[in-house]
């Protein structure tokens, strides 16, 4: 339920109508004791027990404390679990303040388990076998276990987690492990580093040349373009407005655009696109809509009229739905200007077509189309405004190395009053198939029945229409004529119809906010981006939608279909799009920007590496200093002082790991706090072990700000050395060593080094006493000059 209330509300009272009992388990006194009153707010009588010591009654709403990761509906014993994470929201660390605006992180650590493949900068590709957490030399830390080709392994330090990513590649595709202590790994790289380099050319002699071409400059915003803006009856996201000032701000420049709009299906990238559409037409230019399949010319012609209602704009579709006489008089009324926007499929591209004063060309989902197409659209956009749609995500990494090669919004911001969809992996069951339909339909709504054979579609509608007789259904799949098919698609949209059984040919782009169930039988033939896109069809509109991907219980899952069908289960949150472990989509998202002959070095070193080397490519072209690599530039700590996270305070292998990943990412001390009370509100009182990681991250950034390179243990002295660039005024050490008498000495052999005698301290006493140092080092470096 994602922490949505009203929604866990509607589905408790749903319960309770067909009587079955409901226990919901949370992880504190506290938390069961508000969600007791929430409920009695929303007239469910609820008790709160801290055992159950016998089955409650039929209907009855019971709160109790415990873990545990998931729930479960047992209908036999009309009985329901909920689990505090299904209703809260999974147990995942919220990223202190941090807010990656465009595209999404991929490597997030609670998305990598044993057994995954990781790309370790520095060894190569390796699989990850967990956390380990070792003695040496009297010291406990936690390491990352990894493992090479043949008896290999390397045991990283969770301070260096910032140099793994996970590997994605394919789905399906297999790596190579590497040997370690060989110059493969260094091969591979710099195969790799010099084919991006030569696509980073290509791309930023692309861009230069665009940026050559006189285009035409639209005016700025009228006051009819804010009346039209006012318009719109929902919230803009923060992404939507973002994506809609770089789009206008585009058509008001004399270079023609050309930017790419990407965001996952309803996330609204039609309502900028029709932004950008009345501002073309308010200066008397013409708006061409280009999508892949006529159902979706239909779809976005409602679309357009719907929202340019009111105002003096024509509006038509071209598509193989309008006789030969229509197509005709279209035609001629758009070369005489009597047209403002035309919508439609690759008719618009025809020799015929052609426009009295073209001024934006809006393309949905591009690499839908044909290689012929594509030429003919190369000739059209030369010197016009172009605004490419696409709901294949666009991962963060690619879209930060293509950073001025390539125009891009991202919208990642689920609209308002938008749930997630419920998704059930389940054994095939008629009963659960049937009921599931006949919730929807008493609603009022709308089913997908997914059956992918051709041959068993009509067993499957006689079947259903035994079972409910008053449903109005159909068929649709691709061998059917193409009048038929989108008379059956145009009927359903326009809800003459309560199921449709079809093929997976409604995978792509169709938006009908009434259609909130969707059963897909033998879900386990399906690759992962097809059930997502299947998925994407339903929960388009303010109500809970369900998606139930059923398997054949007789049948012995295979592991691929198995992992799979996990997959999607467990990414039911939004946008998770550019989540699911995104292993398929995002190599689609980058082939369809890039190129398919990039395919294979991305398998090669994985894709987040993939796209630091491309980064580095445009910038070095550029001109631009190059980033970091990851474990550059940072301060090297190494002191002798138990750090690490026990598991008797987090069990969890994933969520202990997205402790460390965060530590590393946390940029000043206000995080840090922030963190902090987050970790001790979730987990409990901190441990001494896991105050110790906090007093290292707080070294770190103190070490950071003054230019310290590393700091060492050794056996009678700690060695605190700044980089070669840093010089210090004498009087800021003569003033230090007075704060600190008899425990500091100085060196400036190969750049300046602080020495700290040991004395008595050791551990975490010895850690605060370099922070008291760094912090008295700071504040004189404030107050003075202390660079020479």
């Amino acid at each position: 339920f994602q922490g949505k209330f009203p929604m866990f509300v509607a589905q408790v009272k749903d319960w309770q109508r067909q009587k079955y009992s409901v226990i919901i388990m949370t992880s504190s006194k506290d938390r069961g004791l508000r969600l007791k009153e929430g409920l009695w707010d929303n007239k469910i009588e609820a008790v709160v027990l801290p055992e159950i010591l016998s089955a409650p009654v039929e209907g009855q709403v019971v709160i109790t404390y415990g873990k545990l990761f998931s729930g479960f509906e047992f209908p036999a014993a009309k009985l329901v679990l909920v689990s505090d994470s299904e209703l809260f929201g999974r147990s995942k660390l919220r990223r202190p303040r941090k807010q990656y605006d465009q595209g999404l992180r991929i490597s997030d650590f609670s998305e990598i388990k044993p057994g995954d493949y990781v790309v370790h900068v520095q060894h190569g590709i390796g699989k990850y076998l967990g956390v380990i957490n070792l003695e040496v030399q009297g010291v406990r830390k936690d390491y990352l276990h990894i493992q090479y080709f043949g008896q290999d392994k390397v045991y990283v330090p969770t301070d260096n987690v910032n140099l793994i990513s996970k590997y994605v590649g394919a789905e399906g595709h297999k790596p190579k492990l590497h040997r370690l202590g060989t110059g493969e790994w260094v091969k591979t790289k710099k195969k790799v580093r010099e084919s991006v380099k030569e696509l980073a050319k290509d791309l930023l002699n692309l861009y230069a040349a665009r940026e050559t071409i006189e285009g035409f400059a639209f005016n700025r915003d009228t006051s009819w373009q804010a009346e039209f803006e006012e318009a719109f009856p929902f919230n803009e996201t923060k992404d939507q407005v973002k994506a809609i000032t770089e789009v206008k701000s585009d058509m008001e420049k004399s270079r023609p655009m050309d930017r790419l709009l990407v965001g996952d299906v309803g996330y609204g990238k039609t309502e900028v696109a029709m932004r950008g559409a009345f501002k073309a037409v308010m200066d008397n230019k013409q708006v061409a809509v280009l999508v892949p399949t006529t159902v979706l010319a239909q779809q976005h012609l409602r679309t357009f009229k719907d929202r340019f209602r009111g105002v003096p704009a024509k509006i038509e579709v071209l598509s193989r739905l309008k006789t030969p006489g229509e197509q005709k008089k279209i035609i001629a009324a758009l070369e005489q200007g009597k047209v403002d926007i035309i919508i439609g499929t690759h008719r618009l591209l025809s020799k015929d077509v052609r426009f009295k004063d073209l001024g934006l060309l809006i393309i949905d989902e591009e690499q839908r189309f044909g290689v012929a197409h594509k030429e003919r659209l190369k000739q059209l956009r030369q010197n016009i405004d172009v605004l490419t749609l696409t709901a294949t995500p666009i991962p963060r990494t690619l879209h930060m190395a293509l950073a001025g090669a390539r125009d891009m919004s991202i919208i990642n911001t689920p609209p308002e009053n938008r749930y997630p969809v419920q998704t059930y992996v389940v054994e095939y069951s008629k009963e659960l198939v049937v009921e599931a339909i006949r919730r929807e339909l008493d609603r009022g709504g709308q089913v997908f029945y997914v059956y992918n054979l051709v041959s068993g579609l009509e067993r499957r509608v006689s079947r259903l229409q035994k079972h409910l007789p008053q449903a109005r259904i159909a068929i649709a799949h691709g061998q059917m004529p193409e009048k038929q098919l989108d008379k059956v698609m145009v009927e359903f949209i326009e809800g003459e119809i309560d199921i449709l059984v079809c093929t997976t040919i409604i995978e792509n782009g169709l938006d009908i906010g009434n259609v909130n169930t969707l059963i897909v039988e033998n879900a386990d033939r399906f690759g992962l981006s097809q059930l997502y896109q299947l998925r994407g069809r339903v929960g388009r509109s303010n109500r809970i939608a369900y998606a139930y991907f059923t398997y054949d219980k007789r049948k012995v899952l295979g592991e691929t279909a198995e992992k799979r069908l996990n997959a999607i289960r467990e990414f039911t949150e939004f946008g998770s799009g550019f989540k699911l472990a995104m292993r398929d989509l995002e190599i689609r998202g980058a082939g369809n920007l890039l190129g398919a002959e990039q395919h294979g070095h991305m398998l090669d070193v994985g894709f987040d590496l993939y796209c630091q080397l491309l980064e580095d490519a445009v910038r070095l072209l550029k001109g631009e200093p190059r980033k970091a690599a990851p474990g550059q530039q940072d301060v090297e700590i190494e002191l002798n002082i138990s750090a690490y996270v026990a598991d008797s305070y987090i069990e969890e292998p994933a969520l202990k790991l997205d402790v460390y990943h965060q530590l590393r990412d946390i940029d000043n001390e206000d995080e840090l706090k922030e963190f902090e009370i987050e970790l001790e509100d979730r987990f409990g009182q901190i441990p001494r072990e896991v105050q110790n990681l906090f007093l290292i991250v707080q070294m770190r950034l103190l070490a950071r700000r003054v230019g310290i390179d590393s700091i060492k243990e050794f056996r009678q002295e700690v060695r605190i050395s700044f980089d070669k660039e840093t010089a210090v005024k004498g009087n800021i050490l003569m003033t230090l060593a007075k704060d600190f008498p008899r425990q500091l000495s100085f060196s400036s052999v190969g750049g300046l080094v602080i020495k700290l005698s040991k004395g008595n301290l050791s551990g975490s006493e010895l850690g605060k006493r370099i922070i008291e140092i760094l912090c008295r080092f700071e504040e004189l470096a404030g107050a003075r000059d202390y660079l020479i």
